[in-house]
């Protein structure tokens, strides 16, 4: 391997000296033949690279046993979604009235407009203020409609909700008349719930294992998820909900490490996507549910009662097999990967088992201090906080404009849910065409381009008519809501593919507590959009959206690509740039070189797997068969192909 590294410096380095030449020669169209056996050569160079490859292709890269792991993440992920959303359906708006059930008690037979009537002051315009009411006279009731009541105060024995039509958290526990802040205390304790439940879950997912983690987090969202629907009072109901809050972070950073950890190739980017595609599901159950219930409680019931059979888990959810190796219980890891081939109805190689051994230093030490002191760990970590950082108050900032316009709470969540399946399953064809790096960067400059375009439209129904009085107001509504909807359409890509990339970056020792981390700028994104909105015009907020997107963009594309590439396991196995290189061919004098590609093009067809020696072999040749005043050294060649000898040596 040393020679062979040596091999490719030195090929990298004649690259360089050729550019600085201006050689013409690299202006000329790429060999897509040899690219294809470049690419199929670092799949090869991949496995060896990594064991547990080796090790889970013997088991079956996607037998039985991971189509049911993956199954297994798609219903917690719904119900995650389920129980993260639920606030946005009890705080249903109620118009409140004073109590003045006082007056009943010397007219026993008023109508209840009579009653409004009598005991509540009017606006200028007519309507009943909600906050006030005429204080109780020990009159008759022929003297009151008389002369009339005229003292008033707040409220002084509650109030009553005559138009509402469901029983919500606003009138179960009367948020009314100077206490509509708590619902803000709501989505605040929420907020704190992700932000300690992100550092909590991270922690123990890479301290005690993914398995104990998805365990705790899918008890959390049974007992918190079932037991908000009994309690009785509010500041209860805010206990609960930060509970839940932790779970569902808690769950959403242990199933992708579990996930990732299991799966390779392309099986685990469609596994991750899948999760996600399953989140939106989520929230359209939701919706749906939320919008057939009359009562509050009953949604928390309907959810508790769906949670309940993910006790089962215990008994059928497996470990990690690269998370035990990490903490050296090699022993347990060989138990779960000839369990795993059972499953798939294979066996085992003794001599791949065998291979598995205690990593000669110690990795059980690593810690948060870690993200400080490794410079690749520390670069990847700002980098994906940032995108996460920009994703989180970006989404958050669209999702408040859609409220300014006016719009139902029921469409503001369910037509986004429903197109966010698509923009997640688009991520497929993405990331196998141009790899998570670009993916990544693809998704962020379309949410940079809905961002620009939201800034020459107008800011909600009044601007409407401030900004284009001439225009028709149902146009230009219809216009945003579309902007924002595909705005909304990227981010949603953007986020899957944040997911799956971060969890490729970070090695196995630290993943769970990498993901926490970046969560945490999720969370401080989110926070800063509901500051700026609630304090700012309605201009900044986007304007800051474009700004934090194009710098998210511009960043990463200092991270390494991760596709064909090992996951990274120890701390000093930092991320690995693939060895890509283009061969440029010459025009007028390419034609032995075009005829050697065609055979080998011609082998491939007739054979599905080309083996390494034979990948190598090409590549070398196309090498040599270079057009260009540098040839590669004969020194080089032989220090290969010596090393190639050693190595193939019984």
């Amino acid at each position: 391997m040393a020679g062979e590294e040596n091999f490719k410096e030195e090929l990298r380095s004649q690259d360089a000296s050729r550019n600085l030449n201006q050689h013409k020669v690299a202006g000329h169209p790429h060999s897509r033949s040899l690219e294809m056996l470049l690419r199929r050569f670092r799949a090869v160079h991949t496995k060896q690279d990594d064991k547990f490859a080796n090790l889970l292709d013997a088991v079956g890269e996607f037998g039985t046993f991971q189509q049911r792991l993956v199954a297994l993440t798609f219903i917690p992920s719904i119900m995650s979604a389920f129980f993260m959303f639920a606030d946005h359906f009890v705080f249903t708006a109620q118009k409140p009235y004073c109590n003045t059930s006082w007056i009943l008690a010397v007219g026993p037979h008023l109508s209840e407009a009579e009653q409004l009537n009598l005991t509540i002051p009017q606006a200028p315009n007519g309507s009943f203020l909600t906050c006030l009411m005429y204080l109780p006279v020990p009159w008759n009731l022929d003297s009151i409609i008389q002369f009339g009541l005229n003292d008033t105060d707040t409220c002084q024995d509650g109030w009553i909700y005559p138009d509402a039509k469901k029983r919500s958290l606003i009138n179960e526990f009367d948020l009314v008349c100077g206490m509509e802040t708590k619902k803000d205390t709501a989505q605040i304790m929420f907020m704190a719930g992700l932000l300690i439940g992100s550092l909590i879950f991270g922690l123990i997912t890479d301290k005690m294992g993914r398995y104990p983690a998805i365990l705790l987090s899918l008890l959390g969202l049974i007992i918190f998820g079932f037991g908000t629907a009994f309690v009785n009072s509010f500041h209860l109901y805010l206990f609960f909900r930060f509970g839940i809050s932790q779970s569902v972070v808690g769950y959403a950073i242990s199933s992708i490490s579990l996930a990732t950890e299991w799966l390779v190739g392309e099986h685990r980017a469609h596994a991750i996507i899948l999760e996600h595609c399953f989140f939106a599901v989520g929230a359209m159950l939701l919706t749906g549910i939320a919008y057939s219930l009359p009562h509050w409680r009953l949604l928390f019931l309907v959810g508790g009662i769906l949670v309940i059979p993910l006790i089962s888990y215990i008994w059928i959810l497996p470990e990690s097999p690269r998370w035990l190796m990490m903490k050296g219980k090699v022993k347990e890891a060989k138990q779960v990967l000839c369990y795993a081939a059972s499953v798939n109805k294979k066996t085992i190689p003794s001599n791949l088992l065998d291979e598995l051994q205690l990593p000669r230093k110690k990795v059980t030490r690593a810690s948060v201090l870690d993200f400080c002191k490794n410079r690749q760990l520390c670069k990847v970590t700002l980098v994906m906080s940032c995108v996460w950082f920009t994703v989180s108050y970006t989404y958050f900032t669209l999702n408040l404009r859609m409220r300014e316009l006016g719009m139902s709470v029921h469409f503001r969540h369910m037509v986004p849910s429903i197109m966010e399946v698509p923009a997640r399953l688009c991520c497929i064809f993405l990331l196998q065409q141009i790899g998570r790096k670009w993916s990544l960067a693809v998704t962020l400059l379309q949410a940079i381009i809905w961002c620009l375009l939201l800034l020459f439209l107008p800011e909600g129904e009044d601007g409407l008519r401030l900004k284009w009085p001439r225009c028709p107001a149902t146009e230009l509504k219809s216009m945003t809501i579309l902007v924002l909807m595909l705005g909304e359409f990227s981010l949603a890509a953007t986020v899957t593919v944040f997911f799956l990339y971060t969890a490729e970056l970070l090695p196995t020792v630290l993943r769970a507590t990498g993901l926490g981390l970046v969560s945490l700028a999720s969370v401080a994104g989110a926070i800063l959009s509901l500051t700026i909105i609630s304090q700012t015009p309605s201009l900044l907020p986007i304007f800051l959206c474009c700004v934090l997107a194009i710098v998210a963009f511009s960043l990463s594309s200092l991270l390494p690509e991760t596709r064909d590439q090992p996951l990274s396991e120890s701390l000093n196995h930092s991320s690995q740039i693939s060895f890509q290189k283009d061969v440029a061919l010459d025009s007028s004098s390419d034609g032995s070189f075009r005829n050697k590609v065609k055979d080998m093009k011609t082998k491939e067809t007739s054979s599905d797997d080309m083996s390494e020696e034979a990948a190598k072999n090409v590549i070398l040749n196309a090498q040599i068969l270079r057009l260009d005043p540098y040839p590669v050294s004969n020194s080089a060649l032989k220090q290969f192909n010596k090393e190639e000898a050693n190595s193939q040596a019984p």
